[in-house]
């Protein structure tokens, strides 16, 4: 099978490995062209044009491309990337599968409720309004989407970098506040749900990619200073100007779980424990 993965980064590229293991044809795409990759710029239909008349026509692409970094032009950002990007990979692969890799952000539910993909989605931020406004464009032409939650893995966790710093805090007005849910997925699981839905082409529709164990930031912080003695962080009043919105809900995986998939670590402290690398990662960064 051919498979295009555009955007090859913290969870492309171990999704482009893992594709390849499998006997895959895989072509990798970055805005900027690498040794093993091919440059092409999503947010420019003429720039697909030209991957296809390279690379030639694909079984299914994949659409995990970032916004970029920070700044004061992330609404224009989105737009291109996956706006724009979701229109020119259907009109450029208008015969292949197609992927598109979302955030549970789309989720806007701040109760403290179960959501799963028959959930209402009403984001908050305006980034999380285009992405799911992508994940329509992408619906409507017959493709998938996958939602994934937070992703860390080595050299990311904001979880535990900001505990190690003394800037991570509890959300809430009471001192006795356990704060908001926390939902993950570590990099490496991310890869293999995503390759579990190429592998699989009944898989269509909606599906949630996260970790068994979404966490109360109380909980997680408890464990945390039982391991690193650095203390509970205070509760403060929560930070409402996150990049996609500050939400308080528990995404379930049970869709994607149904279909055979297992997350190779069910929970973040398994992760902590199992993955080498993560906390060397973080620890001395």
């Amino acid at each position: 099978m051919r498979v295009i993965v555009i955007g090859v980064g913290f969870v492309g590229k171990p999704l482009s490995d893992l594709m390849e293991e499998n006997g895959h044809d895989v072509v990798r795409v970055t805005r900027n062209e690498t040794g093993s990759s091919t440059a092409c710029d999503v947010s420019n239909l003429e720039s697909l044009n030209l991957l296809r008349e390279k690379k030639g026509e694909a079984d299914i692409v994949i659409h995990c491309a970032s916004s970029g970094g920070r700044g004061t032009d992330r609404r224009i950002r989105y737009q291109k990337v996956y706006i724009d990007g979701c229109h020119n990979i259907i009109e450029a692969f208008p015969n292949s599968r197609y992927i598109f890799v979302s955030s549970s952000s789309v989720y806007g539910q701040r109760d403290g409720s179960v959501v799963d993909e028959t959930s209402i989605t009403e984001p908050i931020s305006v980034t999380s309004q285009l992405l799911l406004e992508a994940e329509n464009i992408t619906s409507d032409f017959g493709g998938s989407v996958a939602r994934l939650a937070g992703i860390y893995g080595p050299g990311r966790s904001y979880l535990l970098k900001r505990y190690i710093e003394g800037s991570a805090q509890i959300d809430g007005n009471r001192s006795e506040s356990n704060g908001r849910w926390i939902n993950q997925i570590h990099r490496d699981d991310a890869a293999s749900a995503l390759a579990h839905m190429v592998e699989r082409p009944e898989m269509d529709g909606i599906f949630n990619i996260c970790d068994d164990g979404p966490m109360l930031q109380r909980t997680c912080y408890e464990e945390l200073d039982r391991r690193f003695k650095n203390g509970i962080p205070e509760v403060k009043p929560a930070i409402e100007g996150r990049a996609r919105g500050w939400t308080h809900k528990r995404v379930s995986n049970i869709k994607i779980k149904g279909t055979g998939w297992v997350p190779k670590y069910p929970c973040y402290f398994d992760a902590l424990d199992k993955d080498k690398d993560l906390l060397s990662s973080i620890i001395g960064n």
